[in-house]
């Protein structure tokens, strides 16, 4: 399967779920199970096992993934989390509040998208850069940098629509429903915006006609061929 581009641009399935791998590798069941299993747990055995329950899963898949030599950093990262948000829950009385740190994240998130922008370095360069590794200035050239600068502002329209949806229902105190919309505008949706970005950014480089980034390493001179693979 493949998606087809402009120019002999051509999009594989197994490029992008590997290009996928990077940023999510692991990080989707660590932020899922916590809460799914406290939204079922609380209506059918009542909020102290939900909350002892959702407090013990990052724990076991945190231990499962330090005993098979994996990445367990994320599992750490839930348990923090969840231990906020239940001492949350416990304060406030209010299922709602267990997603508190969620809708904060959310906040965080949106702001460093909006002052990335403001500044003109883009969230989306930054995020690329660390995760891969290539060098900052390729990202800032004006061959370049428009592309992420366009994702950012798509990211940046994503993470505020999450955020109203947030705040509405935390406000209306409806926990339950908080609890779908976080699962299903958390991971499952990101993927989807991350996959979307993938191809609109390597179109968008594509048409901006800068060097490929390993082009760029090699200081060739154009024509370049441009980027062709990773975003």
């Amino acid at each position: 399967m493949s998606l087809g581009g402009e120019q002999g641009l051509n999009f594989d399935a197994r490029e992008i779920f590997e290009e996928l791998k990077l940023v999510v590798s692991g990080k989707s069941l660590d932020a899922l199970l916590p809460p799914l299993m406290f939204l079922i747990l609380n209506r059918i055995s009542g909020l102290d096992i939900a909350v002892i329950v959702s407090l013990g899963i990052p724990i076991i898949v945190g231990f499962l993934r330090f005993l098979f030599r994996k990445p367990w950093q994320y599992a750490f990262g839930g348990f923090i989390a969840a231990c906020l948000a239940s001492g949350l829950v416990y304060l406030t009385r209010s299922t709602a509040s267990y997603f508190i740190p969620a809708i904060a994240t959310s906040t965080i998130l949106l702001l460093l998208a909006l002052i990335s922008l403001f500044i003109n370095k883009p969230l989306a360069a930054w995020v690329s850069h660390l995760t891969r590794g290539w060098p900052q200035d390729w990202f800032w050239r004006q061959d370049i940098k428009p592309a992420y600068r366009e994702v950012t502002i798509f990211w940046s329209g994503f993470l505020f629509l999450r955020l109203v949806f947030q705040i509405i229902l935390f406000l209306l105190g409806e926990g339950s429903q908080l609890t779908w919309v976080n699962i299903v505008l958390g991971w499952p949706l990101t993927i989807i915006v991350l996959i979307i970005s993938y191809i609109y950014g390597i179109w968008r480089l594509h048409n901006l006609g800068g060097p490929g980034v390993q082009e760029y390493q090699k200081n060739k001179s154009p024509p370049w061929e441009g980027q062709k693979r990773g975003f």
